[in-house]
């Protein structure tokens, strides 16, 4: 197995998409919503200065171009979720980005693609829900086609996946594997951080969700390079840790301790650290967020240059597991 630490880092792209059950657009959220739209050029602009690989899960909706395309790409057999807030398809939407960004993204797709070491990776077509009430295995071949089929117009082979809300679901592995995916993103094993469904999350479980972001509740939250590989024959690269958006008090600091002390676990013990957020996140001060990851940044790369700690994609990662896994079964 690869020797070095190695700090990933995943961002789930989804704009309205991941929070049209519960977040209006016209609502307080909006600033956040827009504010992509300056936060995506400034992730890259960081990423390159510090020759950093990034994972961008994007919702297959973002990739269009018009309401057209849209609804050319749009699957047949959905799924019929038992909770109707759920279900996208009814969303009003407009004719395209220009007067839409709240559900199309295709000149940010198109930086991404264009960027250096960055990867475009699914969050499902639709933001599906693997887990909900209504859905079920055809639905999922079904929308996972469909965002296979509008990256492919873009030239763009899809190899990782983050689940949306993380609600993985191991009978659909196969499907996965048939359609090009070799990893997703997982959780920590920890418990406040196994998956669950909507309206399942209890006030106990965020709590500590979110005290485990400031102190070590579940440990240093890192990967061993030797459990990647699963028995599907994909490759699991869990979190570690969501990046809170700053707050410009004093859980900025405890943020900043407890992943820096897991990135200097995962350089000391050659294991993996994984960050993710949302680009909506950053949206409503991007200048203090962007700041915040500035630091935690030239914090890796103080570990590159001691350790040799790397910065990888989810594919990256999956690629040396997978080629490690093989010459450990030819050994």
């Amino acid at each position: 197995m690869p020797a070095a630490g190695a700090l990933v880092i995943s961002l789930d792209f989804e704009l309205h998409w991941g929070m049209r059950d519960h977040v209006r657009t016209d609502g307080p959220y909006r600033r956040n919503f827009l504010g992509v739209r300056e936060v995506v050029p400034r992730l890259l602009a960081l990423f390159e200065e510090f020759g950093v690989g990034a994972t961008w899960a994007t919702v297959g909706m973002l990739f269009a171009r018009s309401r057209e395309e849209l609804q050319r790409f749009s699957p047949t057999r959905r799924a019929r979720y038992a909770d109707p807030r759920l279900d996208p398809y009814g969303e009003p939407v407009g004719d395209g980005e220009a007067d839409d960004p709240f559900h199309y993204a295709p000149s940010l797709v198109a930086r991404i693609r264009e960027a250096p070491r960055q990867e475009l990776a699914t969050h499902t077509f639709s933001h599906y829900y693997c887990r909900e009430p209504g859905q079920d295995a055809a639905a999922f071949a079904a929308d996972l086609a469909s965002a296979v089929a509008i990256a492919e117009t873009w030239g763009v082979p899809l190899r990782s996946i983050v689940f949306p809300r993380n609600q993985h679901e191991p009978a659909y592995d196969g499907a996965l594997r048939a359609a090009g995916i070799r990893c997703y993103r997982g959780t920590q094993a920890a418990w406040m951080h196994r998956a669950t469904r909507a309206g399942e999350t209890t006030a106990a479980v965020r709590a500590a969700r979110y005290a485990d972001a400031f102190v070590p509740l579940s440990g240093p939250c890192t990967t061993r390079w030797d459990a990647l590989v699963q028995s599907s024959g994909l490759v699991d690269v869990p979190a570690s840790f969501f990046l809170r958006p700053a707050t410009g008090d004093w859980r900025d600091e405890l943020q900043h301790r407890r992943i820096h002390g897991a990135m200097r676990h995962a350089a000391r013990t050659g294991a993996i650290c994984h960050l993710w957020w949302h680009p909506h996140n950053f949206g409503a001060d991007v200048d203090a967020n962007v700041a915040a990851l500035r630091r935690l940044l030239e914090r890796w790369r103080e570990l590159r240059d001691a350790t040799g700690m790397e910065s990888l994609g989810m594919a990256e990662v999956a690629e040396r597991a997978l080629r490690a896994a093989e010459a450990g079964r030819a050994a």
